[in-house]
């Protein structure tokens, strides 16, 4: 039997309803959720003693659900003749007292100010189908109507599922009126529609009228509540509470997806926020990694606590990382949760227990619910993050430097720019130092300090080797080693340089000047007469430098872009040009190297920059970081393989000797490190970092 009508448009026509309850008959049609579903919300807007309209009744029997618990002033209207008359008949002796009118609800026949409340379930999404003019153009003139017919103080109810173009409308139209605003999710209506073809929840829009005053279009009130619960939260804007409804869809949306069928692997990640917080950022970020391995029951699914300020690391924080370590914990489907700085989290138990409801949600395909889900992490707390400094930077934003629980206790130090806000921009490892001891006191104090041994970042470690690449090394080292270094972040790179190595002498260009504050404050970063800090931008500097008589062993690039459509992240596409790749080459020793750190997901644009570096610099070792999206390219002036021998042409794998010979000066490197400290970092191997060198 055809329901359906043949254009959308249909739905806001007469003809087409009476033929829609002819062929249904009798048998009730509840679009949006039965009464035991829509009753909570119902009551607390609708008294029993108050005159409630109605509007595009249908034939569901969420009226006479009502009218039998009590609410007796209920009017519906239709604009079918058809069911006006089928429900007139099915209520004459039940409910006699209870009104049915054939009625356009555009144009009501009813008094100004006749009604407390209007009920409103599915009519507006029959009548707005789309976003053309003549729709709206209707829909504003139903809303006007049911202004008209209302109190002040009157309730209009409106049961959708909030399609976009409705959700628009309804924030335009009635906070622009000063009408006060809230929004419910219907509890559980999502569960139900995850086992729908529509996944769609369902919404009810509550819109309360008040006097046109401009302290209430000035201050509005928004509020909504899309957890099920009855705790409301003020939303600041409209468009708040259009993304906060959008990102309720989009969860629905997502969780019938995974509980119909695996992720064959793509990534999906969700936002869970804290209702009892104001704050715009999430409380958990969850990643959903599916392995594609068949696994026996009790190994279906568990969720993984990433521990506060770690989420930032490879293996949390990339979707690599997070397959492997998918893998590493054996289940079929595991969910990595990010707790968020900007919350606090009691104990790892309120943690779990805040998120079981909703992590069961996302359970594979055919998973057994009577198996307890296990919550895996590492250790058995939650870590701890301390802030240490909020500040803003005038070219990046805002920025704060926090220190981390790692591993074995071992303190990290992150500066990172809340724009990006899972990517550490410069991190170091921190040690107990103890103060000199002062009179009075019974024992000696103790502070964290900078370890200038350790570099977290492994293309950092790559770097340093890179010293390797210039010809004559030990004697330079030695003497004098010049190095131009375009971008400091935290300083760790410089700072380990100038720990390690006693002759090199240091320029540092750098564009923003909190970043050397930042460096400065809280990362040990010291200028003396071997370090000098020029605060500028790197392309002119370099452009300035090419035109003098001065001369660099090597150059470093470490600059990142803060342009991230271009999908290269390091360095920005200035620095790669032709231009810029010149000025280098004028600045470097023919026995120099230029080491760059190259960060981009696009293969045409990072084939397009290596040819466009090979114009300028023949040669090219590139050596790819494991567990890391860097790339650390060592870019030679002259068209030779790494000192002296091989053939200079070829691209793929660096031969045997080749990597003998580079692993041999860069021993030397480490030989000469080694010597200037008694402290050294253990996993720190230098001709290791070597192996899988490529020709690029």
């Amino acid at each position: 039997m055809d329901l359906l009508p043949s254009s959308h448009t249909e739905f806001s026509s007469a003809s087409y309803w009476d033929s829609f309850f002819k062929k249904r008959g009798e048998k009730a049609f509840e679009w949006y959720g039965e009464y035991p579903e829509l009753c909570g919300i119902l009551h607390k807007y609708i008294k029993p003693q108050e005159q409630v309209l109605v509007v595009g009744c249908g034939n569901s029997r969420l009226s006479e659900d009502l009218h039998d618990l009590g609410y007796i002033g209920l009017t519906n209207i239709d604009i079918s003749d058809v069911v006006v008359r089928q429900m007139a008949e099915r209520n004459a002796e039940k409910r006699p007292d209870m009104k049915f009118l054939q009625m356009d609800v555009m144009k009501m026949d009813f008094p100004d100010s006749s009604f407390s409340a209007v009920l409103d379930k599915g009519t507006l999404d029959a009548l707005m189908p789309d976003d053309l003019q003549e729709t709206q153009v209707k829909v504003t003139q139903m809303f006007e109507e049911v202004g008209r017919v209302l109190k002040v103080g009157g309730r209009y109810m409106i049961i959708t599922l909030a399609q976009e173009h409705i959700l628009r409308k309804l924030m335009q139209y009635f906070p622009q009126e000063g009408w006060v605003t809230r929004v419910h999710k219907v509890s559980d209506s999502d569960r139900e529609a995850a086992d729908r073809d529509m996944p769609m929840p369902v919404f009810v829009f509550v819109f309360t009228k008040f006097k046109k005053m401009p302290q209430m279009i000035t201050n509005k009130i928004l509020e909504v509540s899309l957890d099920g619960t009855d705790t409301m939260q003020r939303l600041p804007s409209e468009d708040d509470v259009i993304k906060a409804v959008k990102e309720r869809q989009h969860y629905a949306m997502l969780r019938q997806q995974l509980q119909k069928r695996g992720l064959e692997g793509e990534s999906v990640s969700l936002e869970l926020f804290s209702t009892s917080s104001s704050s715009s950022v999430p409380k958990y970020v969850l990643h959903v990694v599916d392995t594609g391995t068949v696994r026996a029951a009790d190994r279906q699914f568990a969720v993984f606590i990433i521990p506060q300020g770690r989420e930032v690391e490879w293996l949390f924080g990339t979707n690599a990382g997070r397959r492997q370590l998918a893998g590493s914990a054996g289940f079929r489907r595991l969910v990595v949760v990010a707790l968020q700085r900007e919350h606090q989290y009691e104990t790892m138990a309120e943690v779990q227990k805040e998120l079981s409801g909703k992590v069961m949600e996302l359970a594979p395909p055919g998973f057994n619910r009577k198996i307890q889900v296990p919550f895996l992490s590492v250790g058995d707390d939650l870590g701890t993050r301390t802030l240490c400094y909020e500040g803003t930077s005038a070219l990046s934003g805002p920025y704060i430097v926090e220190d981390v629980d790692g591993d074995s206790g071992v303190v990290m130090r992150n500066l990172i720019f809340l724009s990006n806000r899972n990517a550490v921009q410069s991190q170091a490892r921190m040690v107990q130092e103890t103060l000199p001891k002062k009179k009075g006191r019974r024992r000696a104090g103790k502070r964290l300090v900078v370890d200038y041994g350790y570099l977290a970042c492994q293309y950092h470690r790559a770097m340093v080797a890179g010293l390797g690449c210039v010809l004559n090394v030990r004697q330079l080292l030695d003497s004098r080693l010049d190095v131009l270094l375009v971008g400091l972040g935290g300083g760790s790179l410089t700072m380990f340089l100038h720990k390690h190595f006693p002759k090199i002498q240091m320029e540092v260009v750098e564009l923003d000047q909190s970043i050397l504050q930042a460096a400065e404050g809280w990362f040990g970063f010291k200028q003396d007469e071997r370090i000098k800090v020029h605060i500028t931008d790197g392309l002119g500097y370099l452009e300035d430098r090419a035109k003098q008589d001065s001369s660099r062993h090597v150059v470093i690039l470490d600059v990142d872009s803060k342009d991230v459509t271009t999908g290269m992240t390091f360095p920005p596409r200035p620095f790669v040009e032709k231009k810029c790749l010149e000025n280098i080459r004028a600045i470097l020793h023919d026995d120099g190297v230029l080491i760059l750190n190259l960060v981009c997901r696009n293969e045409t644009l990072q084939a397009s920059v290596v040819e466009n570096i090979r114009a300028a610099f023949p040669r090219i070792l590139s050596k790819r970081m494991e567990d890391e999206i860097n790339e650390v390219l060592f870019c030679f002036p002259r068209e030779k393989d790494v000192h002296q021998s091989g053939d200079a042409g070829r691209v793929g794998e660096v031969t045997v000797e080749e990597l003998r010979n580079f692993k041999e000066t860069v021993g030397v490197v480490e030989e000469m490190a080694k010597s200037c400290t008694n402290r050294w970092d253990d996993t720190l191997e230098l001709t290791e970092l070597l192996d899988g060198l490529k020709i690029a």
